[in-house]
């Protein structure tokens, strides 16, 4: 037997969830619980296999509570079960601890599947959800690469490379120096450090730019 607790604010929605689960022979309810706070001590309480867990709920919402969860009770398979799929709430479940996601209105079978891929140690995630916390990771994977830079701050750290002066940048790039004063500051402070010597020397040592002898000489 596969033993779930059901995670929701709406009682309506338990109920359902608790009447479509029990048509499957190998699922046995054994909680239920309106809040996150509830979750979590039903969840040390009952130990189930796998967690029905929505997001948006009182007191302590779906995320805490499945940070908490995982963390306390590693063995508990986690499936978010929601409406909701933003590129943020998706990434934050996933990282908080949650084995898989899937959006409310799924056909049963979905469900039914869900439950017993989590069970089995898999992750289950709906096409859609899939799509966007793939982008999304390789959103921040291009990210890293870039040090957090902008495209922008890029090109002036690569003029910063070739010792131009702020106001010579501003003209090789069609701004204000003003504006090229911004973006300054922003680089040393994504780079960590306090003037623009050393953010050439740190963005070379994280390969955001390489150096040619006059480069070097230049800064």
């Amino acid at each position: 037997m596969i033993r779930v607790l059901l995670v929701d604010d709406h009682p309506v929605m338990r109920e359902g969830l608790r009447l479509v689960l029990g048509t499957q022979p190998d699922f046995e309810v054994v909680g239920e619980a309106a809040s996150g706070g509830e979750a979590i001590a039903m969840a040390r309480r009952a130990r189930p296999d796998v967690v029905l867990m929505d997001l948006e709920m009182p007191e302590i919402d779906g995320e805490e509570a499945i940070r908490r969860i995982a963390g306390e009770l590693p063995d508990v398979r986690i499936v978010v079960y929601t409406a909701y799929y933003s590129d943020e709430q998706i990434v934050g479940a996933m990282r908080a601890g949650a084995s898989g996601y899937l959006l409310k209105g799924a056909p049963r079978e979905e469900l039914f599947h869900a439950v017993r891929v989590a069970h089995s140690g898999g992750t289950p995630l709906e096409p859609l959800v899939a799509s966007r916390l793939l982008h999304r990771m390789s959103q921040e994977r291009s990210e890293d690469a870039s040090g957090g830079l902008t495209p922008r701050e890029r090109e002036v750290l690569e003029l910063l490379v070739h010792g131009l002066a702020n106001k010579q940048i501003a003209v090789r790039l069609g701004t204000t120096e003003r504006t090229v004063k911004f973006h300054v500051s922003s680089i040393l402070a994504k780079l960590g450090v306090s003037n623009r010597t050393e953010a050439v020397a740190e963005a070379a040592s994280r390969g955001l730019v390489s150096l040619s002898a006059e480069d070097r000489s230049g800064a």
